[in-house]
């Protein structure tokens, strides 16, 4: 199966194309780190990732994109970007949380041993969180909420923490009694993780946003139209 993935819900702009014949170890990835303006930088990314892997739309059996937790735009980006590929070559697209996303990244960097803690930052004193075991099964589901309550809530078997808001987590924890070992600060998964978990999902897994709480721009009260 040769999979292409797309993440844009997070602080970069990436894909990868994985060919699970040639094994996980053969995925061609690009990385942009970026704030904003994913929709602008992502197709030419494509183009540019295809004729790195030597790899045209046709040959895509799968497409695979992160739904979030994450930025209200970007999610939005990845996902009708895949929903339009995938229509377009009548092939299958999956949907992959972010914080699983994440969790993949921890254990292709090596850190496969232990369960483990994704804390993303969402600002306004929050984080997304949600725990995994050591084979990236869910300990919980996923929530936003403050670092204090995660970790008051935490199981016990997670001894490790990853992703942007890491550092935090760790420094509450140990504030607690609880030692959190801090594998790393990314701001965003590797797509190679969102295609290695694409492959293993449910093929009617269709994409869909994953928003843990409201977006923040809103239409300001009175200031509506009223309709004829």
């Amino acid at each position: 199966m040769i999979t292409l993935a797309v993440d844009t819900a997070l602080a970069a702009c990436s894909a990868a194309v994985l060919d699970t014949a040639r094994g996980e170890a053969s995925a061609v990835e690009r990385i942009k780190p970026m704030l904003r303006g994913h929709a602008e930088a992502l197709m030419p990314l494509l183009q540019g990732l295809l004729a790195e892997s030597g790899r045209s739309l046709s040959e895509i059996d799968r497409f695979a994109v992160t739904i979030g937790p994450g930025t209200f735009t970007g999610i939005r980006v990845g996902i009708s970007a895949i929903r339009g590929l995938a229509l377009a070559t009548g092939r299958r697209a999956v949907g992959v949380t972010t914080l699983a996303a994440m969790a993949e990244t921890a254990r292709m960097a090596g850190f496969d041993d232990r369960p483990v803690l994704v804390a993303l930052d969402a600002r306004r004193g929050e984080i997304y969180a949600q725990a995994f075991t050591a084979d990236g099964v869910e300990l919980g589901p996923a929530r936003v909420a403050p670092v204090a309550a995660v970790i008051a809530e935490l199981p016990g078997s997670v001894a490790s923490v990853v992703g942007s808001a890491a550092e935090l987590c760790a420094r509450q924890a140990q504030a607690v009694g609880r030692n959190l070992a801090c594998l790393g600060h990314d701001a965003a998964p590797r797509p190679g993780a969102v295609a290695r978990l694409a492959v293993k999902a449910d093929a009617d897994t269709r994409p869909a946003p994953l928003y843990l709480r409201p977006p923040d721009a809103r239409p300001q009260d009175g200031a509506a139209i009223p309709r004829q």
